[in-house]
Protein backbone atom coordinates (compact mmCIF):
# COMPACT_ATOMS: atom_id res chain seq x y z
CA UNK A 1 0.00 0.00 0.00
CA UNK A 2 1.59 3.31 -1.02
CA UNK A 3 1.88 5.67 0.99
CA UNK A 4 0.37 9.38 -0.13
CA UNK A 5 1.40 13.07 1.28
CA UNK A 6 -1.54 14.20 2.85
CA UNK A 7 -2.12 17.03 0.63
CA UNK A 8 -2.57 14.78 -2.21
CA UNK A 9 -5.45 13.48 -0.12
CA UNK A 10 -6.93 17.36 -0.69
CA UNK A 11 -8.69 16.06 -3.72
CA UNK A 12 -9.44 18.11 -6.63
CA UNK A 13 -11.52 21.45 -6.29
CA UNK A 14 -12.36 24.28 -8.17
CA UNK A 15 -10.47 27.14 -7.54
CA UNK A 16 -12.38 30.72 -6.00
CA UNK A 17 -13.28 32.64 -8.42
CA UNK A 18 -14.16 35.98 -6.78
CA UNK A 19 -16.46 38.81 -8.06
CA UNK A 20 -15.44 42.29 -8.31
CA UNK A 21 -15.22 43.92 -5.28
CA UNK A 22 -16.28 41.21 -3.13
CA UNK A 23 -15.58 41.35 0.49
CA UNK A 24 -13.12 39.21 1.73
CA UNK A 25 -13.90 35.79 3.41
CA UNK A 26 -17.39 36.22 2.68
CA UNK A 27 -20.46 33.21 3.39
CA UNK A 28 -18.98 32.02 -0.20
CA UNK A 29 -15.78 31.97 0.76
CA UNK A 30 -15.81 30.76 4.28
CA UNK A 31 -17.99 27.47 2.67
CA UNK A 32 -16.04 27.03 -0.42
CA UNK A 33 -12.83 26.64 2.50
CA UNK A 34 -15.27 24.48 4.33
CA UNK A 35 -15.69 22.69 1.86
CA UNK A 36 -12.22 22.01 1.04
CA UNK A 37 -11.39 21.17 4.20
CA UNK A 38 -14.70 18.83 5.02
CA UNK A 39 -13.48 16.91 1.73
CA UNK A 40 -9.56 16.58 2.80
CA UNK A 41 -11.18 15.26 6.14
CA UNK A 42 -13.16 12.90 4.65
CA UNK A 43 -10.52 11.40 3.00
CA UNK A 44 -7.97 10.95 5.38
CA UNK A 45 -10.37 9.23 7.34
CA UNK A 46 -11.01 6.91 4.51
CA UNK A 47 -7.44 6.17 3.70
CA UNK A 48 -7.24 5.44 7.89
CA UNK A 49 -10.29 2.53 7.19
CA UNK A 50 -7.91 1.34 4.50
CA UNK A 51 -4.42 1.21 6.51
CA UNK A 52 -6.63 -1.00 9.40
CA UNK A 53 -7.71 -2.94 6.57
CA UNK A 54 -4.66 -3.70 5.16
CA UNK A 55 -2.67 -4.18 8.11
CA UNK A 56 -5.33 -6.82 9.35
CA UNK A 57 -5.36 -8.54 6.31
CA UNK A 58 -1.81 -8.66 5.58
CA UNK A 59 -0.72 -9.27 9.34
CA UNK A 60 0.85 -12.88 8.61
CA UNK A 61 3.48 -14.21 10.97
CA UNK A 62 5.79 -14.99 8.80
CA UNK A 63 8.53 -17.88 9.66
CA UNK A 64 11.50 -16.20 7.78
CA UNK A 65 12.97 -12.94 10.18
CA UNK A 66 14.00 -11.30 7.00
CA UNK A 67 10.07 -11.65 5.87
CA UNK A 68 8.70 -10.50 9.34
CA UNK A 69 11.24 -7.70 9.34
CA UNK A 70 10.51 -6.04 6.27
CA UNK A 71 6.60 -6.56 7.12
CA UNK A 72 7.05 -4.82 10.36
CA UNK A 73 8.71 -1.81 8.67
CA UNK A 74 6.28 -1.60 6.12
CA UNK A 75 3.30 -1.14 8.96
CA UNK A 76 5.87 1.48 11.09
CA UNK A 77 5.81 3.58 7.92
CA UNK A 78 2.32 3.33 7.50
CA UNK A 79 1.19 4.14 10.99
CA UNK A 80 3.85 6.72 11.06
CA UNK A 81 2.09 8.16 8.10
CA UNK A 82 -1.53 7.38 9.82
CA UNK A 83 -0.16 9.40 12.99
CA UNK A 84 0.96 12.37 10.86
CA UNK A 85 -2.65 12.37 9.36
CA UNK A 86 -4.53 12.31 12.60
CA UNK A 87 -2.62 15.02 13.58
CA UNK A 88 -3.75 16.85 10.06
CA UNK A 89 -7.34 16.11 10.77
CA UNK A 90 -6.84 17.40 14.11
CA UNK A 91 -5.48 20.80 12.68
CA UNK A 92 -8.67 20.94 9.71
CA UNK A 93 -10.95 20.22 12.80
CA UNK A 94 -9.40 23.35 14.23
CA UNK A 95 -9.50 25.04 11.05
CA UNK A 96 -13.28 24.33 10.75
CA UNK A 97 -13.71 25.83 14.75
CA UNK A 98 -11.83 29.27 13.11
CA UNK A 99 -14.23 28.85 9.99
CA UNK A 100 -17.03 28.63 12.31
CA UNK A 101 -15.96 31.30 14.51
CA UNK A 102 -15.41 33.74 11.75
CA UNK A 103 -11.71 33.74 12.26
CA UNK A 104 -10.45 32.30 8.95
CA UNK A 105 -8.17 33.68 6.29
CA UNK A 106 -6.47 36.59 8.05
CA UNK A 107 -2.54 36.01 9.60
CA UNK A 108 -2.31 35.26 13.36
CA UNK A 109 0.60 37.35 13.98
CA UNK A 110 -0.09 40.46 11.62
CA UNK A 111 -3.69 39.95 11.25
CA UNK A 112 -3.70 40.67 7.58
CA UNK A 113 -5.43 38.83 5.18
CA UNK A 114 -3.82 35.20 4.06
CA UNK A 115 -5.50 35.42 1.08
CA UNK A 116 -7.32 33.13 -1.48
CA UNK A 117 -4.55 31.44 -3.46
CA UNK A 118 -2.33 30.74 -0.67
CA UNK A 119 -5.28 28.92 1.22
CA UNK A 120 -6.61 27.18 -1.30
CA UNK A 121 -2.61 25.69 -1.07
CA UNK A 122 -2.71 25.29 2.16
CA UNK A 123 -6.32 25.59 3.80
CA UNK A 124 -5.15 25.16 7.40
CA UNK A 125 -2.32 28.09 7.35
CA UNK A 126 -2.81 30.45 10.06
CA UNK A 127 -0.46 33.27 9.02
CA UNK A 128 0.56 35.59 5.69
CA UNK A 129 3.18 34.45 3.44
CA UNK A 130 5.69 36.61 4.97
CA UNK A 131 5.17 36.27 8.48
CA UNK A 132 5.50 32.14 7.92
CA UNK A 133 8.76 33.40 5.63
CA UNK A 134 9.72 35.47 8.92
CA UNK A 135 8.86 32.20 11.33
CA UNK A 136 10.99 29.91 9.37
CA UNK A 137 13.75 31.52 9.43
CA UNK A 138 13.50 32.45 12.84
CA UNK A 139 13.50 28.48 13.02
CA UNK A 140 16.55 28.00 11.11
CA UNK A 141 18.61 30.29 13.24
CA UNK A 142 17.58 28.55 16.50
CA UNK A 143 18.53 25.61 15.24
CA UNK A 144 21.73 26.19 14.10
Amino acid sequence: MPNQNPESLMKDFTPYVAAEGEEYMNEQQLAHFKSILLNWKQNLMEEVDRTVHHLQEEAVNYADPNDRASQEEEFSLELRARDRERKLVKKINQTIERINDDDYGYCDECGIEIGIRRLEARPTATMCIDCKTLAEIKEKQVRN
